[in-house]
């Protein structure tokens, strides 16, 4: 899916969506491309914990299971299920680039 020069979503060439587009549209973040902004947005994440999620990821590297994500001060089981939801680990999952 991309985003025409309206702003409009289509099939076909145009620009990756972004941000809060993204999550208009339905789409999946890649848990780790996406900013502490971008991560902000989902619901019951909020500043604080998207700041933690990026610096375990800045510290250890790409998340590489939800086990991985789990063990980020924060995160527990009803977040770690909002996360699965919203996110993906794996870019190509990603609906193309990192939404």
């Amino acid at each position: 899916m991309r985003l025409d020069p309206a702003g409009l979503a289509t099939c076909g060439p145009g620009a990756v969506p972004t941000g809060a587009q993204a999550l208009a549209l339905g789409l999946k973040l890649d848990l780790n491309a996406a900013s502490e902004s971008e991560l902000a947005l989902l619901p019951g994440v909020g500043r604080d914990l998207a700041k933690r999620l990026v610096s375990a990821r800045e510290e250890q590297g790409r998340f590489s299971s939800w086990e991985d994500v789990d063990a980020v001060p924060g995160v527990g089981a009803a977040k770690l299920e909002t996360l699965r939801a919203a996110t993906v680990l794996d870019a190509a999952a990603a609906n193309g680039g990192v939404w």
